[in-house]
């Protein structure tokens, strides 16, 4: 007895009218396309029906690959040019057999063309053709379809066909602006922070930086270095023709229906433009504390001291440790519609609601000092000035602290009792540093094991003795990430912000008075409650949320404490957890 049509499934399900597919199948006729494509863009079936009713009629298993780890040796068996063209993937290769998920499993040709590629034997499985392209976004790499776009020219006929300005070869061009469609839609979708275009001698190199590490992309010729950066130059409103200074621009770029902010710097070099491009996705702003990575007792501290209703509050820490991250959920916190919020920041990074926004623009005169000053006659409540750089801006900082404003700023110094120094450093009064401030944070990013291949292990002798952990790392356990498809074998996935918090009480004041060194500054602190940034991350160690090679690397030329100060403080702060 012959198998029942697909239409007919359909219909005998419920999931179609005859009428309905009496219409699909005109429509078929005079287009050529699938069926099931052309039923579910009219809108009669779900793409959920339409799967099930294959899986059915075709007696084959249907797969998420959401869920799924893909060998990646296992995803190469076939190119990116033909899984894009069939919308299909790999998934599974035993022996001589090799699985394929695949949109359309009745497509006779891709099945013949892969048997023939790949010299296996082809089993089929069915998924959602949404699924199949974010499996081949995720899987393959720009280097992957670098080859698909720029063709199979070769370098000499690149070189031919392009112009060294945008105007250039149509067919190239068009190649141009998928490569950087592609390279930026890859890099959010994998929530890198930026992505870098360096020009070298004789190669282009294109370059990621994810949890706060940089990784090699792709690497295209050389002949489309110049309209590679026309292209990007021109999508940020830059000038072409300038390639003798640095500019600097933005674009919105939507990738999945969502609007997504690129800033964009030049540089010239010796070997030609490096680009960087900063991805400003608001979708991985994070405003909830415990997400960025706060211990419950300083959530409690910073949470009653940003409610104070004035006083001068720092973030301190070094470019990219997540201060601005940390300021906009501080904002977020506290801002309601009866308080008048206004930031000076540079630039601005992510819109917030119900508070006002000042871009600096050092060219038109728009300056910190001189913003400071025009913000103050526009009856504010919270002041947030993105970076205390100079003693201009230090000196009106301090004096709206000390006239009835809030103020968060941030400041770049190693760790929370050097910010105060900071401060009397660039020339302000230690008295009114010490009667101003009220807190500072301390903070860095450290990169999060991979919780897919989460591992036990005992870290070097070496390690432990930098770490002053020697004598009590037996009763430690130490995880890692071991390295798998989902983390691309690096062990890690994300970052988490480790802090440290000093609160300005009338003991500290008066040190600060007294003009104590930072030394002394922070053994003082220690005896109320004051932990070093090194201590509080051994918190997430214990919790395996971290290696403690990462901890390290990020907070070890922080303090100067001897082995048997760290070996005591530790042991004490996880008695309860050994």
């Amino acid at each position: 007895m012959a198998k029942k049509k697909i239409g007919d499934l359909l219909v005998e399900r419920g999931f179609l009218t005859k009428a309905q597919l009496q219409e699909g199948l005109k429509v078929q006729s005079s287009t050529g396309r699938r069926l099931g494509e052309i039923l579910t863009e009219l809108g009669f079936i779900t793409e959920e029906q339409l799967l099930e009713t294959i899986s059915e009629r075709l007696l084959i298993p249907r797969v998420s690959l959401k869920s799924m780890v893909i060998d990646p040796a296992t995803v190469h068996k076939v190119s990116v040019d033909l899984a894009r063209r069939y919308s299909l993937i790999p998934i599974f290769h035993i022996g001589k057999t090799l699985t394929i998920a695949m949109a359309d499993p009745l497509n006779i040709l891709a099945i013949d063309e892969i048997k023939y590629r790949t010299g296996l034997n082809i089993k089929r499985a069915v998924a959602f053709e949404s699924e199949i392209r974010e499996a081949i976004d995720l899987h393959y790499s720009v280097a992957d379809s670098l080859s698909q776009i720029i063709g199979k020219h070769t370098e000499e006929q690149a070189i031919a066909g392009i112009d060294e300005t945008i105007t250039g070869d149509a067919e190239q061009s068009g190649a141009i602006a998928k490569l950087v469609h592609l390279m930026i839609t890859k890099a959010v979708k994998e929530k890198a922070s930026d992505i870098h275009i360096e020009p070298g001698e004789t190669r282009t190199r294109i370059r990621y930086r994810s949890s706060g590490v940089m990784r090699e992309e792709a690497a295209p010729p050389k002949s489309m270095q110049n309209e590679l950066v026309s292209r990007i130059k021109i999508a940020a409103n830059l000038d072409v023709s300038e390639k003798r200074l640095p500019q600097d621009g933005r674009f919105m770029l939507n990738v999945e229906g969502t609007n997504i902010d690129l800033r964009v710097s030049t540089l010239p070099t010796i070997h030609g433009e490096k680009v960087v491009i900063r991805i400003l996705d608001s979708r991985n702003l994070i405003v909830d504390f415990k997400d960025l990575g706060f211990s419950s007792k300083i959530k409690d501290r910073w949470l009653d001291i940003i409610h104070q209703p004035e006083g001068l509050i720092l973030l301190s820490g070094p470019t990219s440790s997540g201060k601005t991250t940390t300021m906009y959920a501080t904002l977020h916190e506290i801002n309601t519609i009866e308080k008048n919020i206004i930031t000076v920041e540079d630039p601005v990074e992510y819109s917030l609601p119900l508070i006002n926004q000042v871009q600096i623009n050092e060219k038109a005169g728009l300056s910190f000092p001189s913003t400071l000053r025009s913000i103050l006659r526009q009856n504010p409540d919270i002041i947030m000035i993105g970076e205390i750089r100079d003693l201009e801006t230090a000196q009106i900082t301090v004096r709206s602290a000390l006239t009835g404003h809030l103020v968060f700023s941030t400041i770049h110094t190693n760790d929370a009792p050097s910010a105060i120094a900071r401060l009397i450093d660039m020339g302000i009064e230690s008295y009114l540093v010490a009667t101003a401030l009220k807190g500072v944070l301390a903070q860095r990013l450290v990169r999060t094991n991979c919780p897919d291949c989460l591992e036990s292990y005992r870290p070097s002798e070496a390690i432990l003795h930098r770490a002053g952990l020697t004598d009590i790392s037996k009763k430690l356990e130490f995880k890692r990430g071991s390295g798998c498809p989902k983390c691309k074998d690096t062990g890690y996935k994300g970052q988490v912000g480790i802090y440290e918090f000093i609160e300005i009480t009338p003991f500290i004041s008066e040190l600060i008075i007294k003009g104590v060194s930072v030394n002394r500054l922070r053994e003082e602190s220690r005896k109320h409650g004051f932990l070093p940034l090194f201590e509080m991350g051994m918190e997430k160690i214990s919790e395996g949320k971290i290696n403690l090679e990462e901890l390290i690397s990020e907070t070890s030329n922080i303090e100067d404490l001897s082995a048997t100060a760290k070996n005591d403080s530790v042991e004490t702060q996880h008695a309860g957890t050994l």
